[in-house]
C-alpha cells in the first residue's frame, strides 16, 4: 500500500465527506430561518410545539438521531431506509437546522424593533423592512455563532461513520485494520485544511460586514 494510493483512498473519502457537508448547509440553512420563524411566532401554541421540538432535536446526540432515522423506518414500519446517504442528510439536516434556528432566532430578536418601525413609517412592508434593512444586520451579528456551527458541521460529518457511509474517517480506519495507524493522522490533515479554508473565509465575509458598527 503506496502513499498515493492511500491518499486518493482518502480523497475519495474526502469527497464523500464534502458531499455530506455542502448538501447539509444547503439544506439547513433556509430551514433553519424557517424553523425560526416558528419559535418567534405570535401564535403561542405554535411557538411552544416549535420550541419543544427544537429542544428535543439539540437535547439529543446526533449520532442517536442518525441511528433512528436509518433503522427506525424498518424496525416500526417494515421499510428499511434504501440509502445510508439519504439517511445521513436527513439526520444531519434536522438536527443542524434546529441549532440554526435558535442562531437566527437570537439575531432576528437583538435588532431594534424601531427599525422595523422607522420602516414602515416610510411605506416599506414588514418583509422589505426585514429583507432591506434587516437582515444584513442579522448577517453581522450571528456570523461568529454560525462560522462555529459550520466547521462543527464539518468534523461531524464523521458521524456518518456509523451506518457504514465511506467518509474519510471511515476510509482512513480501513487502514488501521490493516494495521497501518498513520493514515488515521493524515485524514486529520484534511480536515485541518477544510477548516482553514472556511475560518479565512468567514473572516472575509466579516470584514464584508464590518461598515455595520453594531
Amino acid at each position: 500500500m503506496s502513499f498515493i494510493s492511500i491518499t486518493l483512498s482518502l480523497l475519495s473519502g474526502f469527497c464523500s465527506t464534502v458531499y455530506i457537508f455542502l448538501l447539509t448547509l444547503v439544506m439547513a440553512l433556509p430551514l433553519g430561518l424557517i424553523i425560526s420563524f416558528g419559535s418567534i411566532s405570535g401564535f403561542k401554541p405554535l411557538r411552544w410545539l416549535v420550541r419543544m421540538i427544537v429542544w428535543a432535536i439539540r437535547g439529543t446526540p446526533l449520532m442517536l438521531q442518525l441511528i433512528i432515522v436509518f433503522y427506525a423506518p424498518g424496525l416500526l414500519f417494515g421499510l428499511p431506509m434504501q440509502s445510508r446517504i439519504l439517511a445521513v442528510l436527513i439526520a444531519f439536516v434536522i438536527n443542524y437546522a434546529a441549532y440554526f434556528s435558535e442562531i437566527y432566532r437570537g439575531g432576528i430578536e437583538s435588532v431594534n424593533k424601531g427599525q422595523y418601525e422607522a420602516g414602515q413609517v416610510l411605506g416599506m412592508t414588514k418583509t422589505q423592512v426585514f429583507f432591506k434593512v434587516v437582515l444584513l444586520q442579522i448577517v453581522k451579528r450571528i456570523l461568529p455563532a454560525m462560522s462555529n456551527e459550520v466547521i462543527t458541521l464539518v468534523k461531524d460529518t464523521s458521524l456518518a461513520r456509523v451506518i457504514l457511509v465511506p467518509e474519510l474517517i471511515h476510509s482512513a480506519n480501513v487502514y488501521v485494520s490493516k494495521g497501518l495507524i498513520w493514515p488515521l493522522f493524515y485524514s486529520g490533515v484534511f480536515y485541518l485544511v477544510f477548516c482553514g479554508i472556511l475560518t479565512l473565509l468567514f473572516g472575509c465575509a466579516e470584514k464584508k460586514l464590518s461598515y455595520f458598527r453594531i
